[in-house]
């Protein structure tokens, strides 16, 4: 078992968690090796219906337990409200949330307990939580199939870790969409699942998304907010408003990890035509990876002009501000830097150009900085 960044964090952490993520993250694993006291899965249906059906049994459960794991929290919300008693009643006890739906808990207006919980999000493995500790190594060939989710990555035989995949949108829309009952309309969603994955990475375009899976737009845009809210898409927004340039402002978004996008397609060939795209989405979800095991905000965005120069990711990190652009192959050109030296002259302060490549060795333009991939992304996240 790979040790997730943020274990140290949570295990030294005076407060209760509430620990977000995407399913299948491991969540539920890296809570466990904090050792509570007692465990709760409310995925388990015997057990949720158990603690629904009567709201006093968790205090008669917990006895003397100082440590208490529940998972899956956000399929009974108001359970958050006993927690909240329970921690004012004895502030030696700690409690481990899991959630997988944002939604969820904000529909069941639960009770987020602001001062006595903090909220972490744990995405797929990180870059670093991989080199060193796994016999499989991080090379390009594997990740840009498999993604980085744990068990598809880790498994013994690639097609293996690639069935996995492929079950995952059904799973997701049995066990997230149908199960907690985000939408009476099971069938449009899932036609809107297959055309969003179609086209990640693009930006956003309702009424193209719509028409293509023959649903309203209404619908749609619904369908896409419990998508993001679902922690499956991570959406990008267009980096300001300027009164010097104009900037086209649509957002992007992408798929939470490309092995899940690879799977949903039902495409896991890393030909020539999505090589670049597939590249991209890793490199943002390497990046965000990172920052979440390190606990760290950060602000992503695109910067387009409406002239057509254009950069990947904008990061905003405290003060520093880094723009990314990523290139999936080897070599570069002149016409790789027109992107980032727009955005230079564009914001006209201090900031960090920079490019992700696949090549080896790293180059300097002047002020704009080329890196190979696993460099960028460690650059960037400042280690």
């Amino acid at each position: 078992m790979l040790t997730r960044g943020l274990t140290d964090r949570l295990a030294r952490s005076t407060k209760s968690v509430l620990l977000l993520g995407p399913r299948q993250t491991g969540k539920s694993t890296l809570l466990k090796s904090l050792r509570p006291d007692q465990s709760i899965n409310l995925a388990d249906e015997e057990q949720f219906v158990q603690f629904l059906r009567d709201p006093g049994l968790l205090r008669r459960r917990l006895g003397n337990s100082k440590t208490i794991l529940i998972d899956e929290i956000q399929r009974i919300p108001s359970m958050l409200n006993t927690v909240q008693a329970l921690l004012d009643e004895d502030k030696s006890r700690k409690f481990y949330l899991s959630g997988s739906s944002a939604r969820k808990l904000r529909r069941g207006q639960a009770n987020l307990l602001p001062g006595r919980i903090h909220t972490h999000r744990l995405g797929p493995l990180a870059p670093s939580e991989v080199v060193g500790q796994s016999d499989i190594a991080f090379d390009f060939g594997r990740v840009l199939t498999t993604g980085l989710l744990p068990e598809p990555f880790l498994a013994a035989h690639l097609p293996d870790g690639h069935q996995l995949l492929r079950s995952y949108a059904t799973t997701y829309l049995r066990e997230e969409i149908q199960a907690e009952a985000l939408t009476r309309n099971l069938e449009g969603f899932a036609r809107f699942f297959e055309v969003i994955a179609s086209r990640s990475g693009d930006f956003i375009d309702f009424a193209k998304f719509t028409s293509q899976a023959s649903i309203e737009r209404s619908s749609g845009k619904r369908y896409f907010d419990t998508l993001c809210d679902t922690l499956v898409l991570e959406k990008v927004e267009a980096f300001t408003k300027s009164g010097k340039r104009r900037l086209i402002q649509h957002p992007r978004y992408y798929f939470f990890d490309v092995g899940v996008l690879n799977g949903t397609i039902g495409n896991f060939v890393a030909s020539a035509d999505r090589k670049g795209a597939l590249v991209e989405h890793l490199f943002l979800q390497c990046a965000l990876s990172e920052f979440r095991a390190r606990n760290t905000d950060v602000r992503v965005s695109v910067y387009r002009t409406e002239a057509g120069a254009e950069v990947d990711f904008i990061f905003e990190i405290g003060s520093r501000v880094v723009a990314v652009e990523v290139k999936g192959s080897k070599n570069l050109g002149t016409n790789d830097l027109n992107g980032l030296k727009s955005f230079g002259s564009f914001y006209g302060k201090r900031c960090e150009l920079l490019i992700a490549f696949l090549g080896e060795q790293g180059q300097n333009f002047g002020q704009i900085r080329a890196l190979p991939f696993l460099s960028a992304v460690a650059t960037l996240v400042g280690v």
